[in-house]
């Protein structure tokens, strides 16, 4: 884990100017990044053009399973047999969780509404859930079943009918049970094992084994990405997500061994996942270090956080506690852990974070699966403009009129003055014949 020690204002304003510019994205990194786009291209193509044949064939190169479509997918029998192969006490523990998380998005929903004024012209907002949604679920490096919950509770409480699932075949050829029987507990309609980028093309854009969908969601690796990034034309995605990243803001009486267990936890997740420390204290870094290394003797993910935090884990040493609140506004964290003596009027200064966890005591692990906000974030920055995963990201709204003959005499020429000044004159016209 690197240092970066800023002692001044002009430091540290040369420090946010290069985050935002984007400067630790090397050439190299923005070519191999296009080599991935053309790739994932190339698959999109081929899903959209030869449909079932072709998620086959990409299922059976990258996953190395071999599935006729037919074998897509998983039937209501093979989903009862993994719910019952698993774990009663687990199973009762994502039963718990679902009852957070649907609580939590149930608060979410707008209401449609209606006004009619004295002569009476009509204006109306009505909210509906999609029919139909797609949710992707990973699965090639470790199994995911809390993403079942975060992609599927919100949908269901959203209203949306039909829910279709696709994961990966990363375990014997299938699904994980455990993956299958959250999918059971949250309410998926239809689970399909295949994954990747040919899943997310055809959901996309439908073959004759799986249903197209007007909306995509759920974190995948960067070809997953890419592909909804690709076929966000014809259909809605929820946004594109990055590795997973977590800023630890903390002053000199955090408790290092906390702060390193959210670093650790995060960089547990990729090797490309970052972990960043942001804090007053110069002291601090360096017992977070000594913790890490510690912990790493009991982790089984040991060699994953290594490669994180040596690639990209991160101190930064700032003169003081409001420069440390400006850096991670600036950072726009996807998880925040306020570490400080008063959390909360750190995070009244908080701008710009997916999820925030107040106080040492609050791990994010407790919004990862149980407390009930959505753990489906923005990454890369994104949180200075997007918004967690909710129940409202799967329903849309349709804006409605009725004026009244009354109304429109009274608006005519206010209206038939603007669509003349942009040269519209048929709008124009359509008002005026109507007078």
């Amino acid at each position: 884990m690197r240092t970066v020690t800023i002692t001044n204002e002009s430091e540290l304003e040369k420090v946010i100017r290069a985050i935002e510019r984007g400067e630790e994205a090397s050439a190299g990194g923005e070519e191999h990044l296009a080599q991935q786009l053309d790739s994932t291209r190339a698959i999109v193509e081929e899903v959209r053009a030869r449909g079932d044949e072709a998620v086959a064939e990409f299922t059976r190169r990258f996953d190395n399973v071999t599935l006729a479509p037919s074998e897509f997918e998983v039937s209501p029998e093979e989903i009862g047999a993994a719910f019952d192969e698993v774990d009663r006490d687990l199973v009762g523990a994502l039963e718990r969780a679902l009852d957070n998380i649907r609580a939590f998005h149930s608060r979410e929903l707008r209401q449609s509404w209606e006004v009619t004024s004295k002569d009476g012209t009509v204006l109306g907002r009505r909210i509906t859930p999609f029919e139909r949604v797609g949710v992707y679920v990973p699965g090639a490096t470790a199994f995911y079943p809390s993403s079942v919950l975060m992609n599927i509770v919100p949908a269901s409480v959203a209203g949306v009918n039909e829910i279709i699932m696709v994961s990966p075949p990363s375990y014997n050829g299938t699904i994980h049970p455990l993956v299958l029987a959250a999918a059971r507990i949250a309410g998926a309609t239809r689970v399909f094992r295949v994954g990747g980028a040919q899943s997310i093309a055809a959901l996309a854009y439908g073959t004759r084994m799986v249903p197209a969908v007007p909306k995509i969601t759920g974190p995948g690796n960067i070809y997953v990405t890419l592909a909804k990034r690709l076929v966000s034309s014809v259909c809605a995605i929820d946004m594109e997500a990055g590795p997973s990243e977590v800023v630890v803001l903390a002053d000199a009486k955090a408790n290092p061994r906390e702060v390193a267990a959210e670093m650790l936890a995060q960089a547990e997740h990729n090797p490309d996942s970052v972990a960043i420390l942001v804090t007053p204290s110069a002291d601090l870094p360096p017992k977070v270090a000594a913790v890490v290394e510690e912990e790493l003797e009991l982790l089984s993910r040991a060699a994953t956080i290594r490669a994180s935090l040596d690639a990209f884990g991160l101190a930064y040493v700032v003169p003081d506690l409001q420069g440390a609140i400006r850096l991670t506004n600036v950072l726009a964290p996807e998880h925040l852990s306020i570490q400080a003596e008063e959390p909360i009027a750190v995070f009244e200064r908080i701008e710009n974070a997916g999820a925030v966890m107040l106080g040492g005591g609050t791990p994010v692990a407790v919004t990862d699966y149980y407390a009930g906000p959505n753990h489906i974030l923005p990454t890369g920055r994104r949180a200075r403009f997007s918004s967690p995963l909710s129940a409202e990201d799967f329903r849309k709204v349709t804006n409605y009129v009725s004026y009244s003959k009354t109304r429109l005499q009274k608006d005519a020429e206010d209206i038939i003055k603007l669509a003349t000044a942009e040269g519209l004159t048929a709008h124009a016209r359509a008002v005026e014949i109507r007078k």
